[in-house]
């Protein structure tokens, strides 16, 4: 054998630390992740997608997007955290070269949860809200009888705006705009006004409860998601049954369903499928690489993936019954097409919807259901968030998983977002949570899993990853192996090529539409400061890449080369045994002479 040039590598010295948590059942952790996927967008922006992409048609090209983009990129991520049991930034010493990719994670989970919560607070106010009787938002409601006199003749009433335009709009909206957000005394991006203290309170309670959920980590949101993540099933399915007992309702399912063929040629449609299959899934935020960190090393990801992935989505084609079934019933009371009653995102949840369950007879009732359902939706979701956050933070600096020092870091991270929140919940914070909330999950969140992609299939090589999928299940039933073949074929190729494609689509849709909320066109700044919020997330990978290769020694080609190549520390499957507990494995080297 060949002499070893040079001084032997040193292996990577760990400092003693406490060790790390595992779910205490795998039903735990099968809970969380669905709570963190099955968010506010499988009820608020799944069923438009469907309508507006053809009805029952869309459904094609969403499970194909399931199957080729989905499912492999949720296995990818589920796999990574369990082999590795790290969180998104210090799994990547399975390919140092790429540890930029867990940062901009950080980055993306950061800005999520930043404005997130929000959305928690705006469904605090309509919880609240909701035990008036009349409610506040209702044509029974006394100090709507103007507005809601003109809706009877003209189905709407005229409203003044800040731009001196006019508008038809009801009751409903009247409430969202001028007593919610405040956003009538605000011309745009740049006269943000006032906090509106009513909400801020509401952020407030909405960060104390992320707060105490997640003190004791997974050990307290273990625990929580046991009615976090079943209950909005139970509202779905009353809201289903209720629906179906009203006039219109099938109306409404009709338009939800109705298909036209045509739609298939679009380019639009796909797109559209695969990044509502790519968002609800919580791929690229590091949510998944953590909860899944805290597995045992022998649970089957192949069987979480399946479980997971497709009841998310079976939940977001049930969740447009109840959505669909009670705006065909508020069509046919106001006499107006399906169409003209439907709307996404935040629109729906606290204005279409809202309107709709108030002509209900006991509709306090139904209003403290849907909106208990909504704050259950996004808890799930931002304990995915803050996890990752936390979890990769944790992992890279191990002293603070002490109680105390564990403790106060999550106080001061929930104090840093509820401060920085507040310009979220001014008279013109939507303008900023809008902006904040399409750039934050653009273009940037697409490279970064497209970059992940690549580089474990790669750098650090899919036959290797492929093997330590095989060693984690153990005994690999024949079906997983099957699986597992495709999804090779899925990493090196159809999943990389469907994300290009959807994020070509994206530049394309961003410079050709300007952004806008209602009719305030956003201006250059504004569109600027969003582009440089994905920028930011897409630079932490040639960053920490040029970090890493400059660790290195030798000529470029070699520094690439090591770069690319695990560390000492990645845990191997032989460094674990079933039962999660590290097994202390010598490293050693043998060096001969050249005699």
């Amino acid at each position: 054998s060949q002499p070893w040039p040079g001084p032997p590598p040193q292996p990577e010295i760990l400092a003693p630390t406490l060790p790390r948590e595992t779910w205490a059942s795998k039903y735990e952790f099968l809970l969380s992740c669905l709570g963190y996927c099955v968010g506010l967008g499988n009820v608020w922006r799944f069923p438009y997608l469907c309508y507006r992409n053809g009805g029952g048609v869309f459904l094609i090209p969403y499970f194909i997007m399931l199957l080729v983009t989905g499912l492999p990129l949720f296995l990818m991520e589920l796999s990574l955290g369990q082999y590795g049991a790290a969180g998104p930034i210090t799994v990547w010493k399975c390919c140092p070269l790429l540890k930029g990719v867990g940062v901009a994670m950080l980055i993306v989970s950061s800005l999520v949860s930043l404005y997130y919560n929000v959305i928690m607070a705006w469904a605090f106010y309509y919880l609240g809200s909701s035990f008036q009787s009349p409610l506040p938002w209702s044509c029974d409601a006394p100090w709507n009888a103007e507005i809601c006199k003109v809706v009877v003749t003209w189905r709407g009433c005229v409203l003044q705006n800040a731009s001196g335009t006019t508008g038809w709009v009801s009751a409903s909206e009247v409430f969202w705009n001028e007593q919610v957000l405040g956003v009538t005394h605000s011309s745009g991006l740049e006269d943000p006004g006032p906090v509106q203290w009513p909400l801020a309170l509401c952020l407030l309670a909405a960060w104390i409860l992320a707060f105490l959920c997640m003190l004791k980590g997974i050990r307290s949101s273990g625990k929580v998601v046991y009615f976090t993540a079943t209950f909005p099933y139970l509202v779905i399915l009353i809201l289903i049954i209720r629906g179906a007992t009203l006039e219109g309702s099938l109306n409404g399912v009709r338009f939800y369903l109705s298909s036209d063929w045509s739609r298939l040629q679009s380019a639009q449609v796909w797109s559209d499928a695969a990044s509502q299959i790519f968002y609800s899934l919580g791929i690229g935020f590091g949510g998944l690489i953590s909860m899944a960190s805290y597995n045992k090393f022998d649970n089957n990801v192949i069987r979480d993936t399946l479980v997971i992935a497709i009841g998310n989505c079976c939940t977001s084609f049930f969740a447009g019954f109840a959505i669909f079934s009670v705006l065909g019933h508020m069509a046919w009371r106001k006499q107006v097409p399906v169409g003209s009653v439907a709307a996404s995102g935040p629109g729906l949840a606290f204005v279409a919807y809202p309107e709709a369950l108030s002509l209900l007879p006991g509709s306090p009732f139904w209003s403290i259901l849907f909106f208990l359902m909504l704050l259950t939706l996004g808890v799930d979701t931002l304990f995915g968030n803050i996890e990752g956050i936390t979890t990769a933070i944790l992992d890279e600096f191990p002293a603070l998983r002490d109680w105390r020092r564990k403790t106060a870091f999550l106080a001061v991270l929930c104090i840093s977002f509820y401060l920085l929140g507040l310009l979220l919940v001014t008279q013109g914070g939507i303008f900023w949570f809008t902006l904040i909330d399409t750039y934050s999950t653009g273009f940037g969140l697409i490279i970064v899993t497209l970059i992940m992609c690549l580089g474990i299939a790669f750098c650090y090589g899919i036959n290797q990853f492929c093997q330590d999928i095989v060693d984690m299940i153990c005994r690999c039933p024949p079906w997983c192996s099957h699986m597992l073949g495709y999804f090779k074929v899925c990493w090196a190729f159809f999943t990389p090529c469907l994300l290009l494609f959807t994020l070509i689509y994206t530049f394309l849709d961003m410079y050709g539409v300007p952004l806008r909320y209602g009719t305030y066109e956003y201006p250059a700044w504004g569109t600027s400061l969003g582009v440089c919020i994905g920028v930011l997330t897409c630079l932490q990978i040639p960053l920490w890449a040029a970090v890493a290769l400059c660790r290195e020694s030798g000529t470029l080609s070699d520094r690439f080369q090591k770069a690319t190549q695990p560390l000492h520390s990645w845990r191997t499957a032989t460094a674990r045994d079933v039962a999660g507990d590290v097994i202390d494995v010598p490293f050693t080297i043998t060096l001969t002479s050249s005699d």
